[in-house]
């Protein structure tokens, strides 16, 4: 799926879909879920809606549900820190001219 071409709304539908999919896979129902995640139903019936959900309570579905693994595909974590490399140049060495031994020109 091409989700560069979706709307919000359409992203936030997409979303709502999948974390449906999730809950009815792991045989919950919304009570359950939203019971297990420690949310009220229409928190859960709104995220599964794409309607006005907050990160918070899409992260306690995902972890009610065991599926966080994918917050690493989402925001992957930066294996190299660009600053850090500025840091770390390499120390000066002074270059210096090789002397002429006796008898070479």
């Amino acid at each position: 799926m091409a989700f560069e071409y979706l709307t919000i709304a359409e992203l936030a539908g997409e979303l709502g879909t999948r974390i449906r999919d999730l809950r009815v896979r792991h045989r919950f129902n919304q009570e359950e879920l939203a019971a297990h995640a420690g949310l009220g139903v229409r928190a859960v019936r709104d995220l599964e809606r794409g309607k006005g959900s907050t990160v918070e309570s899409l992260l306690k579905v995902l972890k009610a549900l065991d599926s966080l693994e994918g917050l690493n595909y989402l925001a992957p974590k930066s294996s190299v820190d660009p600053m850090a490399l500025l840091r770390q140049r390499a120390p000066l060495v002074r270059v210096r001219k090789t002397r002429k031994q006796k008898g070479e020109l």
